[in-house]
């Protein structure tokens, strides 16, 4: 028969100093925002296939009680943002988009985010954030996603964020992208232009008072 002997003093040890590494993990970082990342990146590589550059992606959320807000009933404002990091994190990957543009030798930033909230997303409420290209030019790629509540397929808050490439060209990285035989260059809603008009003169307001 096997035994096993423990030295107690030294699993305490252990267990004090593995304490105080997930103490200053979780005090000096966001340790559950990078963890959410990795996984959905990882699951995406795993049990998902890889996608066109033109389709939708789509990742699943839940209003937990981290996630309320003051009132203690519905998701706060700030989380929604959260989610798009995940969601958008999940679609450049998946579409080879991120590679594309590394490979380039190039960065790319979030330079302008809107958000219109319809609903409120409840406590304890899955939820899907989609992704996808709505338009580009040479140096920004626009993308709206969607927050849409499973149970009633509701569209709760969507959002339009425009992404700027530091590096490469932004239509060539396209072209590498799109498949031959189906073109993609979707047709700018009226929505986009007038958003992509205000953040021109919001742009030239601020380089005025500079």
């Amino acid at each position: 028969m096997l035994k096993f002997e423990f030295d107690v003093d030294l699993l305490l040890i252990w267990a004090i100093i593995a304490a105080v590494i997930t103490s200053f993990l979780y005090i000096f970082f966001d340790v559950g925002y990078f963890v959410r990342t990795i996984i959905h990146i990882v699951y995406g590589r795993i049990f998902e296939r890889d996608i066109r550059i033109s389709d939708t992606t789509c990742i699943y959320g839940y209003c937990f009680t981290n996630d309320l807000d003051i009132m203690f009933l519905h998701m706060n404002n700030a989380r929604y943002v959260r989610e798009l990091d995940f969601a958008r994190f999940h679609f450049y990957d998946r579409t080879g988009l991120y590679k594309k543009i590394v490979d380039g030798k190039g960065t790319v930033v979030q330079s302008a985010c809107s958000i219109r909230y319809r609903r409120p997303i409840s406590i304890f409420t899955p939820f899907t954030v989609t992704t996808k290209i709505i338009d580009w030019d040479d140096r920004n790629i626009y993308i709206q996603q969607n927050f849409i509540t499973i149970s009633d397929n509701f569209i709760r808050a969507t959002v339009l964020s425009r992404q700027t490439v530091n590096g490469p060209n932004v239509q060539e990285i396209m072209e590498s992208l799109i498949d031959e035989d189906s073109p993609f260059k979707p047709n700018p809603s009226l929505e986009l232009k007038h958003w992509k008009a205000c953040l021109e003169e919001s742009s030239n307001s601020l380089k005025k008072k500079d």
